[in-house]
């Protein structure tokens, strides 16, 4: 049993006696990092932000109170990483945050149900085999999304028993209540990301656990249970290993996984789901771009629409943000556009490209070369591509890489002082994608990625794309899990 520590704490009340008779039933995490670096580390690894806080408290609990939860046997755990929701803090049912002004240092409580912690465990997989296996297709013919392999991976949960024991079995379709939370209320989620074939014929799967964590932020802001990020890993690594056949035996094809999370609440009323059905499917994609091109696109920017807003779910992988955005991505291409460039606030911030994090590589206002995002400040899903691609540049040490707010102002002033180089979207499906022209209020703006070669654009795919082939893994940035 690990000993309670909590730095700072003081005696004195803390919590009202009905909340107290709560705590013995839960696990309490805190974390209380000591330093301005801590605090910036805590904030980008935790999946739960400030904008989770759920409740404020103005002290620690006392340590009479802490060994009363120990005793009942729950426990209390502090570490400057423990809040970052790892493989051993399941479903969280309540935070909240303590700031102490004068130091600054900040302590975030995570109530976590005690039945939950014995959750989705990969040892309990079930794998029944498909009796019957299709015809593999051709990658050169496919159609995103549109093929799916012979097996699926299903896990049910409910707040009565927990995790139930996940399945491997033939690929079905799913039977819900007609009722559904995710089907009249969006309470659902999802992820993307790909296993590739290297040169070496063996399967790898590209920084699985950044999706998995971000799977687990998503939950969070979706009142969804929240799970042991390694057994679900595992999880999927068994359903790949399984369906490997499907995996392309190409460099430039891939199978698709897609993670899944829904509510199943059969109940019309608004509320937090009690139960919910986490399911991973897998399809075989071809390249983004045809043999040989790079095709750029054309953006339609105007602030009619808006991707997400402060205190929204932008930085989450959530259905809803995507089925709001097709009438826009209709009117883009209407207007002769590919894609949506979606503007944020009066100022007309740019934020993402379509499904895609964004990046502008020019010659800032101080004269230097630069690469440059938008930061991560809750309206910008923190893609894995994204990080990939800050991580590698800033690797090289070239120029200057930066998260940073970008307007059309800054990029209209840029483009008449010619200092604009390239700019491109960033994600699973391609990688990179260049972009060439932007329409704004009834003006097209040339960019001029593709007359810059575009050169960092391509060295970004060919670096990326060689490293998820195993053709040149030469950055220890890059993590892969073997299947």
């Amino acid at each position: 049993m690990l000993q309670p520590q909590v730095p700072g704490a003081r005696p004195a009340s803390y919590l009202s006696p009905h909340r107290a008779a709560l705590l013995p039933r839960s696990l309490a995490m805190a974390c209380a990092p000591s330093s301005a670096r801590a605090r910036q580390d805590c904030s980008n690894g935790c999946p739960l932000g400030p904008k989770e806080v759920a409740e404020t408290f103005k002290v620690a609990p006392p340590p009479m109170m802490m060994r009363s939860c120990l005793n009942e046997g729950a426990v209390l755990i502090t570490s400057p990483r423990a809040a970052c929701l790892d493989s051993r803090v399941l479903f969280v049912l309540k935070m909240s945050r303590l700031l102490s002004p004068a130091s600054h240092i900040f302590t975030e409580f995570l109530l976590v149900s005690a039945s939950s912690v014995l959750g989705l465990k990969a040892k309990d997989l079930i794998i029944t085999p498909a009796t019957i296996l299709k015809e593999k297709p051709d990658p050169s013919s496919l159609v995103f999304g549109t093929v799916f392999t012979d097996h699926m991976l299903t896990v049910a949960w409910s707040s009565e028993s927990g995790w139930e024991k996940p399945h491997i079995k033939p690929f079905e379709n799913l039977s819900l209540h007609p009722a559904a939370s995710a089907l009249h209320y969006a309470v659902e989620l999802f992820e993307g990301l790909k296993a590739f074939r290297g040169v070496d014929n063996k399967i790898r799967l590209f920084r699985p656990d950044l999706n998995m964590h971000r799977m687990c932020r998503s939950a969070v802001r979706s009142t969804l249970p929240v799970f042991d990020q390694e057994e679900l890993l595992e999880c999927i690594q068994q359903l790949v290993r399984l369906d490997q056949e499907w995996v392309p035996h190409s460099t430039s094809a891939s199978l698709y996984i897609r993670p899944t999370f829904i509510g199943t609440e059969p109940s019309l009323g608004v509320k937090k789901p009690t139960k919910a059905l986490l399911f991973v499917i897998l399809s075989p994609v071809g390249p983004y771009f045809s043999s040989g091109t790079f095709n750029p696109v054309s953006l339609w920017a105007d602030l009619k629409y808006v991707r997400a807003w402060e205190g929204g779910t932008g930085d989450c992988k959530m259905g809803g943000n995507y089925g709001s955005s097709l009438l826009a991505q209709c009117e883009a291409m209407a207007h002769g556009c590919q894609q949506v460039l979606w503007l944020y606030g009066k100022d007309n911030q740019i934020t993402e490209v379509g499904t895609m994090n964004l990046f502008l590589y020019w010659i800032n206002e101080d004269g230097e070369e630069e690469l440059a995002t938008p930061p991560l400040d809750g309206i910008i899903l923190p893609g894995v591509t994204r990080q990939s691609i800050l991580e590698l540049t800033c690797k090289w040490g070239e120029f200057k890489v930066s998260e940073r707010y970008l307007t059309m102002d800054d990029l209209t002033t840029a483009l008449e002082g010619n200092r604009v180089k390239e700019m491109f979207g960033s994600g699973t499906a391609c990688i990179v994608c260049p972009v060439s022209e932007i329409l704004f209020k009834g003006q097209m703006l040339h960019i001029p990625t593709m007359e810059n070669g575009p050169k960092l654009a391509s060295r970004i795919l060919e670096k990326l794309a060689d490293i998820q082939n195993y053709i040149k893994c030469i950055y220890l940035i890059i993590h892969h899990h073997r299947v």
